[in-house]
């Protein structure tokens, strides 16, 4: 997981803060933002989700995520034949092959099922913890098309 250094420093200055202000209200040094905001090293996914909690915007726009990814289960499209189908057999954008088939989801399930199913699969693939996983789903199923337009 990369924090855009670019995209920390900006919101940082579009909010008139400076880094003293930011590690203030985060509990850390100085020391820390700076580091991030020159690369040097990455803040954890729970310290990105406060990160984004306090400079208000989604986790997602802190993450170097591609443009586009499966609105349910939060897949990266990678490669090709990744994407689901519509009814009419016409490839979507929105869903990978796995959650969308022939217009409708493939299998109903909740979110919390839905993390905890993908969170060890996210794991193997990455260099994070299963926690890991799951917290950074926590954070990103819930903005995805599936989700936002349920009560969770």
């Amino acid at each position: 997981m990369i924090l855009l250094k670019d995209v920390l420093v900006q919101l940082r200055h579009e909010r008139g803060l400076t880094q003293e202000e930011l590690a203030s209200r985060l509990y850390i040094t100085r020391q820390a933002v700076s580091r991030w905001e020159t690369g040097a090293t990455e803040p954890g996914i729970d310290m990105i989700k406060l990160i984004a909690r306090e400079l208000d915007v989604p986790v997602m726009r802190l993450l170097d995520m591609p443009e586009h990814y499966c609105q349910s289960c939060g897949m990266m499209f990678t490669v090709p034949d990744q994407h689901g189908h519509e009814a009419d057999g016409t490839e979507t954008e929105d869903f990978c092959r796995w959650c969308y088939d022939q217009g409708a989801y493939t299998y109903e399930t909740t979110m919390e099922e839905m993390i905890e199913d993908c969170a060890p699969r996210m794991a193997e693939h990455m260099d994070w913890s299963v926690d890991e996983c799951a917290s950074l789903l926590g954070a990103i199923l819930p903005t995805l098309r599936r989700w936002s337009s349920k009560d969770a």
